[in-house]
């Protein structure tokens, strides 16, 4: 049984959402506008859930665990990376470590986490930053604004 396109008033827009092409099982080609078709590979058509955990597309909040090694205790470092964090827009917290470094985990859009990023690997940061290593996360509990820790 076959459906027909109802009739469209002239004064209507175009149909934006055009009929679906079909599948013919036989050969696996699809055809669209009478002309064949190859299905694209899986891994372009399955979602790639592992960006999207990660908000790399920009739209869902990630949590940046962040390590700053280097003399960056007792120099402000903390108190700096608090209010970058905060003029971006950022949540969550730094603290000293044990062995001299400061942990910050911070969490929003990917884009303002690299902001942030780019901040503590700059040449502005208090102190001396030898290196900094992070790792990318879904966010957790949430924070309410940026706690010195």
């Amino acid at each position: 049984m076959t459906v027909e396109p109802a009739e469209r008033s002239a004064d209507l827009p175009p149909d934006p959402f055009p009929a679906l092409p079909t599948a013919t099982p036989s050969d696996g080609v699809r055809r669209v506008g009478g002309s064949r078709v190859k299905p694209a590979p899986f891994a372009l058509w399955m979602p790639d859930y592992g960006r999207d955990m990660q908000g790399r597309d920009g739209l869902q909040p990630v949590r940046a665990t962040i390590w700053v090694r280097g003399r960056v205790q007792q120099v402000g470092f903390r108190w700096w990376t608090r209010a970058r964090a905060l003029e971006i827009g950022l949540n969550g917290y730094t603290s000293n470590l044990g062995d001299g470094r400061v942990q910050v985990v911070a969490e929003g859009l990917h884009g303002e986490c690299e902001q942030l990023l780019a901040l503590l690997r700059g040449p502005d940061t208090p102190g001396r930053v030898t290196g900094v290593t992070e790792i990318w996360s879904a966010t957790g509990e949430g924070y309410d604004g940026f706690a010195i820790r």
